[in-house]
């Protein structure tokens, strides 16, 4: 198992945990991340997107002008899509992007992304984190002292009852760069989208006790 140091918020190092082979060491599926990270990426998407056909346009039930004799190219409708005002040529239609993805290829691809965080010594842990009250100063302040700045924050699971925790989340709102997240919500592409992974103690023993 690999040993990484254990900071307080002041930057200090306080011991040293040892991070699960069967997580933060597996081989790295690439294929695997890439596959989740599209999967992610077009679930956010709305697919709302609409335009009307020239069925769905209203007017243009009457021929523009007769067949032959005018000179003008034949035409049937004034709602056809080369006219101004007519219908679009295979319309937009609200879909659903979704991309079904495996329970066990997501594992498998979260696994990966938390080795290769691990590999390129991007993994920083924090004994806790906890604030008196929301803060954002604060938080930089700590960001600063462990040296890192674009990151993903991952704190134990969500407990309402935890204040000093729903702080810390409160304060980094609003700083550019920077994302907090619980164990339970965290995923692929945040993982990968981020420079650095900071978690806590606690944030390491539910990642181990769920995925192990």
């Amino acid at each position: 198992m690999a040993k990484v140091s254990v900071y307080n918020i002041e930057g200090a190092q306080v011991g040293e945990i040892e991070l699960d082979d069967a997580i933060f060491g597996v081989e790295v599926n690439e294929n695997l991340m890439h596959k989740v990270v599209v999967a992610h990426l077009a679930a956010a998407r709305q697919g709302t997107q609409s335009a009307r056909t020239r069925s769905e346009v209203r007017g243009g039930g009457r021929k523009p002008w007769r067949q032959k004799g005018t000179g003008h190219a034949r035409q049937g409708s004034i709602r056809a899509p080369q006219w101004k005002g007519g219908g679009t040529v295979f319309a937009p239609k609200p879909r659903d992007y979704e991309i079904k993805v495996n329970k066990k290829e997501r594992r498998i691809a979260l696994k990966s992304a938390f080795s290769s965080k691990a590999a390129d010594n991007k993994i920083v842990v924090l004994d806790s984190l906890s604030f008196d009250e929301p803060k954002t100063k604060k938080f930089v302040s700590v960001l600063g002292k462990l040296n890192v700045s674009k990151a993903l924050v991952v704190v134990g699971n969500k407990d309402e009852n935890d204040q000093g925790s729903v702080n810390a989340v409160l304060s980094a709102r609003n700083i550019p760069g920077v994302k907090t997240a619980y164990t339970g919500t965290i995923n692929v592409y945040d993982i990968l989208k981020y420079d650095s992974l900071v978690l806590t103690k606690d944030a390491v023993a539910a990642i181990t006790e769920v995925y192990a």
